[in-house]
């Protein structure tokens, strides 16, 4: 019980700032509405191509669904960062939170604030020829959810460890975000008939390439895709690897 309620604690202390300054959480929602904006109309011949339904937005708004996860939780540990530069993190430390809970209550806040941004993107798609199937949609939401949880608890893990060096953080992450979003698909297919070999090789050792490749199956309402059960483990994989190394380092961490 404990454990629950300081995880609540940290969420709502957490979420609070966030809620009173809602311009920062539409920032980051930025360059996903720039790219559906600006590049997902020039797809419907590639769309097409693949067989698709000839609607751009089809198969590129699950992609970027997966781009503002990226985008946003991979910057989670930057705000670790400013409270541990300010002395809030030290203060926090010594209060009687359960160390597992500080990480869990910080992995929630930022999953809400996806799956909210992720509706209004979506909210903001559906008088477009975008077909929502809701089904689909909730189930590649939660897909979402779990990878989101995997990236943010890498972000606090790489902040923990960058607490004395803030450069190296914003530095590694950087060098780590771009290749996850260029080598998964999300802005053009990457497939063996059109990619160099050592191209496609990378993307198929990318976890993102394959939640990807499953968002895009679910909106479409096909659910016994093998598709999606790679993207279920491959974001399962993401989340066990950054919560477990999370929880570690927020233990491990001292004043």
């Amino acid at each position: 019980m404990k454990v629950l309620t300081d995880t609540r604690t940290t969420f709502a202390r957490e979420l609070g700032p966030e809620l009173r300054q809602p311009a920062g959480l539409l920032f980051t929602m930025l360059l996903p509405f720039l790219f559906l904006a600006l590049f997902a109309p020039l797809l419907s011949d590639t769309v097409t191509s693949r067989g698709g339904t000839g609607s751009p937005w089809q198969w590129f708004v699950p992609g970027m669904l997966v781009l503002l996860a990226l985008s946003a939780t991979a910057g989670a540990g930057a705000s670790l960062l400013n409270e541990m530069s300010s002395g809030a993190f030290e203060r926090m430390l010594v209060t009687p939170l359960n160390r597992t809970a500080m990480l869990v209550g910080r992995a929630l806040k930022e999953v809400v604030i996806l799956l909210a941004q992720a509706l209004l993107i979506l909210a903001l798609l559906l008088p477009t020829d975008f077909r929502l199937r809701p089904l689909g949609a909730l189930a590649g939401l939660a897909l979402l959810t779990v990878f989101g949880v995997g990236i943010g608890a890498l972000s606090f893990t790489l902040a923990l460890h960058s607490r004395r060096q803030p450069t190296l953080f914003y530095g590694v992450q950087q060098m780590i975000f771009f290749p996850l979003l260029l080598l998964s698909g999300v802005l053009l297919p990457i497939t063996q008939a059109s990619a160099p070999t050592w191209l496609f090789v990378l993307s198929r050792i990318n976890p993102a390439t394959y939640v990807v490749e499953a968002e895009r199956a679910l909106f479409e309402g096909r659910f016994a895709e093998a598709s999606v059960v790679y993207g279920v483990l491959a974001a399962a994989a993401v989340a066990a690897v950054g919560v477990v190394a999370g929880i570690r380092g927020m233990r491990r961490a001292s004043v």
